[in-house]
């Protein structure tokens, strides 16, 4: 069956409509990205395959081109349509925090690293630059793969950190494992960090580490 003959209140469009974004199911969303379903199935119902061939949501978003675009119903023109999508939700994101005092609000601060990080591949050490009312001056991602004292050099840190005049910092890498948790390296290169962006006045306010759709706050955990 169509959804154009589904009774008016279940369809994903006109439900969205009436009842707001957050009603909708994971799969409705998704048909509403995809539009039109395939031979013998919906936009649901070829959602819903989707979602399970890719295992959830986050799968299938962080899923790279050439996978993405092998699976049924998708494609290149769709690829680059959620790749735009996904990085408007980034860049509203960064707006809010621009606008907002960033430390008192770490419930911003998680949701926007989790979309600026919580789909990468390999580890990824970036930096929020915050000015002396706790905004978000800028964020940039300086350091690629394992994240160890020998991989984050905080001469670079304090280089941007003094390049963006920042009055503070708050640090962040995601873990690809899924597992969230902070490493005794972890827990090493902040302690370096702190060393060295104290001796330009800059404090740092919180280590966030991404990993499994969750963040986990070195502050909120008593370790800075």
């Amino acid at each position: 069956m169509s959804i154009r003959d589904w009774p008016e209140g279940e369809r994903p469009r006109e439900k969205l409509m009436v009842k707001g974004a957050e009603t909708l199911s994971d799969a409705e969303l998704l048909a509403i990205f995809l539009r039109t379903g395939c031979a013998g199935q919906s936009a649901v119902d070829l959602a819903r395959s989707l979602l399970h061939q890719f295992g959830n949501l986050g799968q299938l978003l962080a899923a790279d081109k050439p996978t993405f675009c092998r699976a049924r119903g998708l494609g290149e023109a769709k690829f680059v349509q959620l790749q735009a999508v996904m990085e408007l939700a980034r860049r509203h994101l960064r707006e809010k925090l621009q606008r907002d005092q960033v430390f008192s609000n770490p419930a911003s601060v998680g949701e926007f690293l989790l979309a600026q990080l919580g789909q990468c591949h390999q580890e990824v050490f970036g930096v929020l630059f915050l000015d002396n009312q706790h905004r978000l001056i800028a964020w940039e991602k300086l350091f690629f793969g394992t994240v160890n004292s020998a991989s984050v050099h905080p001469r670079e840190v304090v280089k941007r950190a003094l390049h963006h005049n920042a009055a503070a910092v708050i640090l962040s890498h995601n873990h690809p494992s899924g597992v969230a948790e902070p490493s005794d390296p972890d827990r090493c290169i902040t302690r370096q960090l702190q060393e060295a962006l104290q001796l330009v006045d800059v404090r740092v306010l919180d280590h966030v580490i991404v990993g499994g759709g969750h963040t986990v706050s070195l502050a909120e955990r008593g370790m800075i």
